[in-house]
């Protein structure tokens, strides 16, 4: 018990590390996305770190698999390169007891991606989709920004404003450049006021942005035929907001009304299963692939055990697109997962026989490079 509980923590301690460094770096580079977005003026600033916080499940469930993983082929690398293994075998450590060890942390790491798959992760891809779609159907000054030039999606208008109140009305110092479509020869049309306010009119419901004391000028640039008009108030129509639909896509459903349902939602259903099942059998791979030469260095097999990872992962997520457009049964999934589950197993009980092999293929290639 007392080895039992030192591997445990020693390689639950390198998945925390691994797994801490890989979700910092995609995190970051997703935050930077969504930030730009932001500064953009797709969404307001204040939902940014509530996505990073809804799809943060969705991250966990596919770096745990590789954090623990990682962490055992560190863990054991070092105790291989400090000659620790060479007293755990010593005391009657075997290969099968040694796999039995590893597999306490790596159901506990499974549970918790079990759980993040089928429950976490939907839910959360549900409330990110939604607060997406809020954003999406906020009016066009409903997120302007004091003090700084924002531009719609399409860019066909940018707006400015000198400050702007509490409520996003009462604005002062605006500045609007659009192009007018509608013309014969569309021209450039710039507005500037001293004041503005939002306002919707309550018989038709439809939004305006009304402008008060300023000048309207209608032209193009490098052209001399300009209209200048002077107002005293002015109204802009806004287009109509996009109406809120429930979250509809395959990730955002709950994994109860996946079962039973069509192809799509079925290969849904099983991919969220085979997380857990991609963390044992990664985890009973790593045992093998973890032994080193104190020659080689602990990090000897890492880069060709990280390729092996991703293959795996690639051909799990390729098969599962396959499926939800209907291409094959899903028994196809759990194929990938018995070879790999099979390679696990040769390398853990078969090392022998392959080395055997790997020497009588060096043999023959030795022999025709010497006939040659």
């Amino acid at each position: 018990m007392i080895i039992f509980r030192y591997l445990a923590r020693e390689v639950l301690l390198s998945m925390t590390a691994v797994t801490g460094v890989l979700l910092l770096i995609i995190m970051s580079g997703r935050f930077i996305k969504y930030l730009a977005n932001a500064a953009a003026g797709k969404y307001s600033v204040e939902v940014v770190f509530l996505f990073m916080l809804y799809r943060l499940p969705g991250f966990l469930e596919l770096i745990l698999p590789l954090g623990l993983f990682l962490g055992v082929l560190l863990a054991y690398g070092r105790f291989y390169l400090e000659s620790e293994m060479v007293v755990l075998k010593a005391t009657g450590m075997s290969q099968r007891r040694l796999t039995m060890y590893t597999l306490g942390p790596a159901l506990l790491v499974a549970l918790m991606v079990s759980g993040i798959s089928l429950v976490l992760t939907p839910a959360g891809a549900a409330k990110a989709d939604l607060l997406l779609q809020n954003q999406s159907a906020i009016g066009e000054f409903d997120g302007l920004v004091a003090g700084r030039f924002q531009s719609t999606p399409r860019g066909e208008r940018v707006s400015y404003t000198e400050t702007l109140g509490e409520n996003g009305d009462n604005m002062t110092g605006i500045f609007i450049s659009e192009r007018d479509a509608k013309a014969k020869e569309p021209r450039l049309v710039v507005v500037q006021a001293e004041k503005g306010r939002q306002f919707t009119s309550a018989e038709t419901g439809v939004s305006y942005l009304v402008l008060e004391n300023g000048y309207r000028y209608e032209g193009n640039p490098g052209e001399a035929d300009y209209r200048q008009i002077k107002f005293k108030e002015y109204g802009i129509r806004l287009p109509e907001k996009e109406q809120v639909s429930s979250a509809e896509g395959l990730e955002t459903q709950s994994t109860g009304s996946l079962i039973g349902g069509d192809a799509a939602q079925q290969a849904q259903l099983h991919w969220r299963i085979s997380l857990p099942v991609l963390t044992l059998i990664m985890a009973l791979m790593a045992v093998p692939l973890s032994k080193t030469n104190p020659r080689q260095g602990r990090f000897a097999k890492l880069i060709p055990s990280i390729v092996l990872y991703l293959i795996y992962l690639i051909l799990l997520t390729n098969m599962r697109s396959y499926l939800e457009d209907g291409g094959g049964h899903v028994g196809l999934l759990w194929l990938i997962h018995l070879l790999f589950f099979a390679l696990a197993m040769s390398l853990l009980f078969m090392k022998r026989f392959w080395r055997r092999k790997i020497r009588a293929v060096k043999r023959m290639l030795s022999r025709e490079s010497a006939d040659a």
